[in-house]
This record gives C-alpha cells, sequence and structure tokens, in this order.
C-alpha cells in the first residue's frame, strides 16, 4: 500500500489530546499488523481519521467554495462558527478569530458569500470542515455589505430621523472642526472661511481620517469638542476630509463615528469626500455638506453681505428715526400755534367755570325738585300705613260686610233650592218608577236575568214582574213574536 505522508496543525485552542492530534491513552497501534494475505492493515480511529485529514489537506491545500450561510453563531472566544450550503449539500465552517477579526461586515444566516480557507478535519466528531481564512460577499463588495448592515442598523434606531436634526446658528461664536491638520481639507476650509467672514474663531481638533485608528480619533475628537463647547463658546462642529476611495473614506462609516455625533450636544456638519460621496456620517449628522468648503460655505455667512445688510439697516433706522421726528416737530408748531396767552387761558377757564356752576345749579334744583315730589308720595303711602287709620278702615269694611251677609245668603239658599228642585224634575222624569206608573212593567227570569224579547223566553218558563206598586210570578204560556216585513 502506498504511503501517503502527511502533516497535523494543531489547534491551540483544543483542550483534549484528540483535539491535538495525540493519540488517546490506551490506543493501540495496529499499523504493522497485516492480517490476512492482501487485507488492508487494522487501523485504530484515531489512525484512520489522521490519514483522512493528511489525503484532505494535501488533496485541497486551498479551496474557494461558494454558498449560502446558515446557523451563523459567534463565540465569545472571537470564533465563527456557520454552515456554507447550497440546494444540493452544506459543510461545516469554522472561522477562528484571528482571521474574524479582519472581517469588515457581520456574518448572518441567509448571505451568499465566497470563502477561502483549507480543508481540516475535526477528529473529535470525524467531521471534515472548512477553516476559513477569508470571507467575500457575493454580488457587492465587503465594504459595501458593512455600510448597508450599519446603515440598516442605525435607522432602525432613529439615529436617520429627521426630527432629531437641529438647525445651524446663523453667525457660530467659534467652530469645532475635526480632521487631518495636514490634509488639503483643513486648508479649503480655512481659505473658505478667511474670506467669507475674516476672523471668526476656528478651534481644531487633529485627527487622523484614515486607517485602522482613524474612526476612535474621530469620536473622540466630537466629543473633545463636546466638553470644550461651553467654555470655548462652540456653536458648531464640522467633521470631514477630502476625497477619497471608499477605503480610505471608510472611518466615516464606522459606527463609532456614527454614535459620536448622534450624541452631540453640539449641531454637526459632515463633510466627507465629494459631492457624490456618501457616508453613514452624512446621514447622522445635522446637515450633510457635499464637501470640506461647502461646509465652510454653509457654517459662515459672507461677512460683506451682513455689513451691507446692517448698512441697510442703519440707513432705514435713521430713515424712520428721521420721520418720527419730523412729525413731533410738526404736532409741536400745532400745539405752539394753539397756545394763547395766560391771561386768555384764564379767562376761557373762569367762563367754563361759571357755565360749570349754572348747570351745576340748576341740575341741583331740578333734583331737589323731584325729591321733593317723591318724598310727598312716600308720605302719603306712609300715613295710609298708620295702625289706627288701617284698623277703623278695616272695621268699616267688617261693618259693611256684616250688613250685606243676610241678603247674600237668603239669595245664594234660593239659587240652591231652584237648582235642587230643577234637578228632582229631571231625575223623576229618568226614573223607571215613573214610566212603570205609566202602565209598563220591568220582567225578569227567575234568576234575575231580564227578559229583553221574545227571544229570551221560551213556554213554561218562570217570570217575574216587576210593577209601580209591586210585582207578580207569571208562568209563559205562548210566545208570539211580531211578524218581520
Amino acid at each position: 500500500m502506498k504511503q501517503v505522508p502527511f502533516e497535523v496543525e494543531l489547534d491551540e485552542s483544543a483542550d483534549t489530546p484528540q483535539e491535538r492530534g495525540e493519540e488517546a491513552p490506551g490506543s493501540r497501534d495496529f499499523s504493522s499488523h497485516t492480517g490476512d494475505a492482501g487485507e488492508p492493515p487494522v487501523l485504530s480511529v484515531t489512525q484512520l481519521t489522521r490519514r483522512i485529514k493528511g489525503l484532505l489537506e494535501e488533496e485541497f491545500p486551498i479551496v474557494l467554495v461558494e454558498g449560502e450561510l446558515s446557523n451563523v453563531k459567534g463565540a465569545a472566544s472571537g470564533h465563527w462558527y456557520f454552515n456554507l450550503k447550497d440546494a444540493g449539500a452544506q459543510v461545516r465552517c469554522v472561522m477562528f478569530r484571528s482571521a474574524a477579526s479582519s472581517l469588515r461586515f457581520t456574518l448572518e444566516d441567509g448571505l451568499a458569500v465566497v470563502v477561502r480557507g483549507r480543508i481540516s478535519v475535526y477528529e473529535q466528531r470525524g467531521e471534515y470542515q472548512i477553516q476559513v481564512l477569508l470571507v467575500e460577499p457575493q454580488g457587492t463588495g465587503a465594504l459595501q455589505l458593512a455600510f448597508e448592515q450599519l446603515k440598516r442598523k442605525l435607522e432602525a434606531e432613529g439615529l436617520f430621523d429627521p426630527a432629531r436634526k437641529r438647525p445651524l446658528p446663523y453667525l457660530p461664536r467659534r467652530i469645532g472642526i475635526v480632521t487631518s491638520p495636514r490634509g488639503a481639507a483643513i486648508r479649503d476650509m480655512l481659505h473658505v472661511l478667511e474670506r467669507r467672514f475674516p476672523g471668526l474663531p476656528v478651534l481644531l481638533y487633529p485627527a487622523v481620517v484614515q486607517g485602522a485608528q482613524a474612526a476612535a480619533e474621530i469620536a473622540e475628537g466630537i466629543a473633545t469638542l463636546n466638553r470644550l463647547a461651553t467654555a470655548q463658546k462652540i456653536d458648531v462642529i464640522i467633521v470631514g476630509r477630502g476625497g477619497g476611495s471608499v477605503e480610505d473614506l471608510w472611518a466615516f462609516n464606522e459606527e463609532p463615528v456614527a454614535r459620536a455625533i448622534a450624541a452631540s450636544s453640539v449641531p454637526v456638519i459632515s463633510a466627507v469626500g465629494h459631492e457624490t460621496d456618501f457616508t453613514i456620517a452624512d446621514f447622522v449628522a445635522d446637515v450633510r455638506a457635499p464637501t470640506p468648503s461647502a461646509a465652510a460655505e454653509i457654517v459662515a455667512p459672507n461677512k460683506p453681505d451682513l455689513l451691507a445688510a446692517v448698512d441697510g439697516r442703519r440707513s432705514s433706522l435713521f430713515g424712520d428715526l428721521r420721520r418720527a421726528l419730523e412729525r413731533y416737530a410738526e404736532r409741536w408748531q400745532a400745539l405752539r400755534a394753539r397756545l394763547t396767552s395766560p391771561d386768555a387761558l384764564i379767562r376761557q377757564h373762569a367762563q367754563r367755570l361759571d357755565d360749570l356752576w349754572e348747570r351745576a345749579r340748576s341740575g341741583g334744583a331740578a333734583r331737589v325738585e323731584r325729591s321733593r315730589e317723591r318724598w310727598l308720595t312716600e308720605h302719603e303711602k306712609l300715613l295710609m300705613l298708620r295702625p289706627d287709620r288701617f284698623h277703623a278702615l278695616h272695621r268699616r269694611m267688617v261693618a259693611e260686610h256684616q250688613g250685606r251677609l243676610p241678603s247674600a245668603l237668603q239669595r245664594h239658599l234660593a239659587t240652591l233650592r231652584e237648582r235642587l228642585a230643577t234637578h228632582a224634575g229631571l231625575l223623576d222624569s229618568l226614573s223607571p218608577l215613573a214610566v212603570m206608573h205609566r202602565g209598563y212593567g220591568a220582567v225578569r227570569h227567575a234568576d234575575g236575568r231580564p227578559v229583553r224579547g221574545t227571544g229570551d223566553v221560551q213556554r213554561g218558563d218562570a217570570l217575574s214582574v216587576r210593577l209601580a206598586d209591586g210585582s207578580l210570578d207569571a208562568e209563559v204560556r205562548d210566545v208570539r213574536p211580531l211578524p218581520t216585513d
């Protein structure tokens, strides 16, 4: 049998002898035993697994495999474990922390990727797997995927909400800038600020804007300017840099920078790259400027325009003041013309006083006369209410009523007697007894039921006949109804 050489790569994170590629205690080496002629030697499970591992690793030292991620799990150690599958099969994959630290995006289920790695065998389970060294998304770059993932995350948290964006100050007392002190961006911004508003104070926080440490330095710069905002009178912060590739601008697409902008108590302008470049910082910032120079244009008003506006306001104010003074002067002249000598003014007021006195006197006499008439009327009413006069008046009224009472009673009794006689006669005329006195009677059955016609009786019925002066018992001998037409 051909002997296949192989090497075993030990995983330093393995804890058992089997994981490190060592033979388990108590295992025996049967590689020298050939058994019957023509039969392969007897191998232990460990030996077989190691041979398979050697064959696989020799045959596939580096592989590129495409598929879809599933069962993605991130361990606390920093390792990633997942399956790579297609419609017909799947294979286990592991990406150790050293390789995972270079990932630009987050692994997630359903993501179509191409992985680069080595075939290895996990001896404890007898499973082969891909030890992944690099993962690239299919159809889009890793940076673009990382951009979209972070954008979705921050948007879901509301960091892009227009309602949380604040207006910029019209004329800031001081401008804070976070950028590289050696880049073209700071020179452009200072040039524009000097042109538009010479002498406007600027506080620069120097930061690396490209590379692994850029995001941390930019975030720290934003936080530092916020801490100095009150003492240094910083009213607005510009964060940015000049143009470059996606990789060059990537620091402004990282989460620490986005969080620092969102946490800023001072309004932030994002000015990254060129007009066509968009970063996560642009979406979180209160205002996005297409370029650093444009940010300086936005934040600083044009001083000549302000001076012209002030001159215009000053001229308008002086014009309004002049017109007001002219109106007051005209009014003063009119009042001066109306003003007469003191003697004439005193005579006018004396005449006015005489008029008022006369009106007061005549008006007072009329009021006195009306009051006197009202007093006399009330006096008469009081006299009528004196007890002696009130008692005499009622005594006369009682005497008069006593004199009229007997005749009134007699007339009332006569009226009542006439009404009683009338009603008695009416009752007599309607009484059944009066009818009976004229020869009629009331016929009833023996049980008291009235007889209203011939149909109510039959031959032989016993009847009672009520007459005016008594009653009699009778028996029906014959019934003869009246003929009908």
